[in-house]
């Protein structure tokens, strides 16, 4: 285990923020205080531990002051656990599940979902096929409803579609929210309108009462109008659920859905040139920075994983990648699933850049950096080397995989 100290964003939120009920439990311990005469007193019986014979110890090492005690306080609270055991309605939400997770626009219509819900109505998540995710009871949902089959795997709008309007005779939820995103959503929440014969709000990313604002005029104005029953909501609509878990029940259909023929007939997959796709869609990003001394390796590695290259501006600056490759707040902000940062030491528009990124792996030989701070795994070592492993462990799984299948 690494011995360098990670910062906890939302813990050092929560102890900032007074209305937050787990504030008063990330407040430190009082060990000291001047008295009313000038005189320093301290608590002799706040600092220390319970030894294994019941006695008490006083700590000298100084761990209970430093940051190792700010993370198993962080790890052992435990949210409070918000039940709905009788609704009083559903606000239904179809989120995308891209990866089979959910996404950052996911979370911002959970937490539009917990506005509409208050305190007595339940989220109700409608996830198609299987899913990864392990965490629908700390994004707000209340009830969970998978429906699975063959039926609903890749393109298949019409099936969904028929799905939805099951849920929606058995649940009559108030509100139904999908994200009005390209990933399905937006085309599914406009399918299941048509069929449910309402009027949708779009590009919606602000409720107030019962009046919701959306984008119009290409986004340049914002149109206000009456709050319907279906709501396609944009990015950032609302904040994240983060103060509360919830039950995440799981439902179920009390009918059998039809199998019906589609008129769409789904041709898999097309594949795509990693270096087409746009820095602000990628959803796989390995980027390059100063600390990359063999450029070719790098591009031959990209190509190996299939990633969109990017590069901080320092890169760009010298002539190694192009201009629209630039990340950061000087280039293109990213929203990937998976974020690379080879040779990147973290200046603070690289960090603003890849604010929404999900996951961000950091390859660098200085440990102390701020990439490395940030970043969900680092890997401290010359990149040349990481970078030759990295190539040499995806062929071998790809020949193992070819293997298997003959």
């Amino acid at each position: 285990m690494s011995d360098i100290i990670r910062r906890d964003p939302r813990a050092e939120w929560i102890a900032r923020n007074r209305l937050h009920p787990l504030h008063a439990a990330m407040q430190p311990v009082q060990h000291s205080w001047m008295g009313p005469n000038g005189v320093i007193r301290k608590n002799v019986h706040g600092v220390g531990f319970i030894g294994p014979n019941g006695i008490k110890r006083i700590d000298r090492s100084g761990a209970q002051q430093g940051g190792a005690a700010k993370r198993t306080a962080a790890v052992e609270v435990q949210l409070p656990l918000h039940q709905i055991a009788e609704p009083a309605f559903y606000i239904s939400v179809v989120p995308d599940m891209v990866g089979g997770r959910l996404s950052s626009h996911d979370r911002d219509l959970l937490g539009l979902a917990r506005q509409l819900a208050g305190s007595d109505g339940a989220v109700l998540a409608v996830v198609f096929g299987e899913h990864k995710e392990s965490a629908f009871a700390t994004a707000g949902v209340d009830r969970l409803l998978v429906l699975e089959g063959h039926e609903f795997d890749g393109y298949a709008p019409e099936q969904r579609v028929q799905g939805l309007r099951a849920v929606d005779n058995q649940f009559n939820p108030r509100h139904w929210l999908l994200p009005d995103s390209r990933s399905g959503g937006g085309e599914l929440g406009r399918r299941l309108a048509a069929s449910l014969n309402e009027r949708p709000a779009t590009r919606v990313w602000q409720i107030k009462g019962n009046e919701c604002i959306g984008r119009a005029g290409a986004g340049q104005q914002d149109l206000a109008r009456p709050l319907p029953r279906l709501i396609l909501a944009a990015a950032e609509c609302a904040e994240p659920v983060s103060d509360t878990r919830h039950e995440v029940l799981p439902v179920e259909l009390s009918t059998t859905l039809a199998r019906r023929l589609p008129r769409i007939e789904d041709l898999g997959a097309v594949a795509v040139d990693p270096a087409a796709i746009p820095m602000a869609e990628a959803e796989f990003i390995f980027s390059g920075g100063n600390g990359v001394k063999d450029w070719a390796l790098f591009h031959q590695t990209a190509a190996a994983l299939g990633a969109t290259e990017g590069a901080s501006r320092v890169a760009v600056d010298d002539g190694f990648m192009a201009r629209d490759r630039q990340v950061g707040a000087s280039g293109t902000w990213v929203t990937a699933r998976v974020y690379v940062a080879v040779g990147i030491s973290g200046a603070i528009q690289h960090l603003q850049g890849i604010g929404a990124c999900d996951k961000v792996v950091a390859i660098n030989l200085d440990a102390g950096c701020d990439m490395i701070k940030r970043a969900d795994l680092s890997v401290i070592g010359d990149s040349a080397a990481i970078l030759q492993a990295l190539i040499d462990a995806v062929h071998t799984y790809r020949n193992g995989a070819k293997r298997d299948a003959a």
